[in-house]
């Protein structure tokens, strides 16, 4: 009687590449989940919810991503500063002027899991304002659309 058994990733079978994308003129939820699927390893074979095998990616051309809509003016980010009263709140258009890279990495953050596992995966994202970045060394590809 044959038995067929299920192959089980592990850690030492995942390989990680490095993947470049440009965001200048793409749409910022798109772009997002194009990034969080690849940080979560959603397209390899060996995918495994409980691990992460995912890739890394870096995001260059933060400040030039575009929005949908009137989102640049209604779209407003908030943040509590711990004392009484102290919600602070700020706009898609100030927040894209001011910390470009925290509004890409926002968008990520939502579509990853809430959990160590997702935190561990946001750590291989990377994002620059301009077409500058440290990470040459690593040569990243042009990401798969």
């Amino acid at each position: 009687m044959l038995t067929q058994k299920t192959k089980v990733t592990k850690a030492s079978d995942i390989t990680r590449k490095w993947y470049i994308v440009d965001a200048e003129g793409q749409v910022l939820g798109r772009l997002a989940t194009r990034v969080a699927g690849v940080l979560m390893g959603k397209g390899k074979p060996l995918f495994t919810k409980n691990l992460d095998c995912g890739d890394h990616v870096v995001v260059i051309n933060a400040e030039k991503v575009r929005v949908t809509g009137n989102k640049m003016k209604q779209k407003i980010y908030y943040r509590h500063t711990g004392y009484v009263g102290g919600i602070k709140s700020v706009t898609l258009e100030k927040q894209l002027q001011e910390k470009p890279a925290k509004v890409i990495t926002d968008a990520v953050y939502g579509m990853v899991p809430k959990n160590k596992l997702g935190r561990k995966m946001l750590t291989k994202l990377k994002v620059y304002r301009g077409a500058e970045h440290p990470h040459a060394a690593q040569q990243p590809e042009r990401m798969p659309v």
